[in-house]
């Protein structure tokens, strides 16, 4: 019989530390984020820091197909809530974009400046923001922090307005934390300032998912084993809830490069996020 206890929870949350090479991120993302922005800007199909809020980072970038748009996917990115912004990630929509959907991604004020809850209601009104714009079924995916944000999206007290909400076709959380409560036992709770009141509210694995919720929890076979724990968790939890749910453990893939396959229309992490 195996026991299982953590006495380092900063290590169990640490990337970076434990993938061979981790320095490398997330400045690896930079220029490819930055050529595809540039690509399609000169092809009349991308719109930089629309305005969805007064916060200076209150602001998404939305990349559009050729012809109309089949639905909107709105990315969220991570950085455990502290740190990164939108301008990271543009070349992982291209999967989509490719697929004949629109991409928004939203940047959002992070902590300590906001609160977890804070961010919450931010990601809410982007995605609304962005779903006017846009027609069709909506898909919200995330990675790491930004998993758990979709997550909330589809939560019985998300931000989202009815309208919005009822056009809700999936969500796509990729290494998602989706209990907060093991985040209180981080130095980063000095700066996320988690409460556990906050955390019962924001957890999406302690609250109820809409009604007809599709969900699909994704993450890297080769990441820290909290991550794991944290992705089957929802998946398990939701389904007891009447969801419609499923998991991944993809084969050699850690955290930071389990999201390559957002930029690739033929992988089969796109050909998932755009089951609807």
């Amino acid at each position: 019989m195996f026991y299982r206890e953590i006495s380092d929870w900063d290590d169990a949350y640490a990337n970076g530390a434990n993938i061979p090479g981790g320095d490398r991120w997330p400045d690896a993302w930079v220029a490819p984020a930055r050529a595809y922005r540039e690509k399609l800007s000169a092809a009349g199909r991308a719109e930089l820091d629309i305005a969805y809020g007064e916060g200076a980072r209150n602001r998404f970038d939305l990349f559009l197909p050729e012809g109309a748009p089949r639905g909107l996917v709105v990315f969220i990115h991570g950085g455990f809530w502290l740190r990164l912004d939108k301008s990271f990630w543009s070349h992982l929509a291209a999967g989509a974009v490719d697929s004949g959907y629109a991409v928004a991604m939203p940047s959002y004020t992070l902590c300590p400046e906001n609160s977890v809850s804070g961010i919450t209601a931010e990601i809410g009104r982007a995605v609304t923001a962005a779903a006017g714009r846009v027609d069709g079924p909506l898909i919200v995916t995330g990675h790491s922090a930004g998993g758990h944000l979709a997550s909330r999206m589809a939560c019985t007290s998300s931000p989202l307005p009815e309208a919005v909400r009822a056009r809700l076709r999936h969500v796509l959380s990729i290494s998602g934390v989706h209990d907060l409560r093991p985040m209180m036992r981080t130095a980063m709770n000095e700066d996320l300032k988690i409460t556990a009141e906050e955390a019962l509210a924001e957890s999406p694995a302690l609250l109820q998912p809409l009604p007809g919720a599709q969900l699909t929890c994704w993450v890297g076979a080769a990441e820290r084993g909290e991550f794991l724990r944290q992705n089957a968790l929802l998946a398990n939890v939701w389904t007891g809830l009447g969801a419609r749910t499923a998991t991944v453990e993809e084969p050699d893939r850690h955290h930071f490069d389990v999201i390559d396959g957002l930029a690739d229309a033929n992988h089969q992490m796109v050909r998932c996020l755009l089951t609807v």
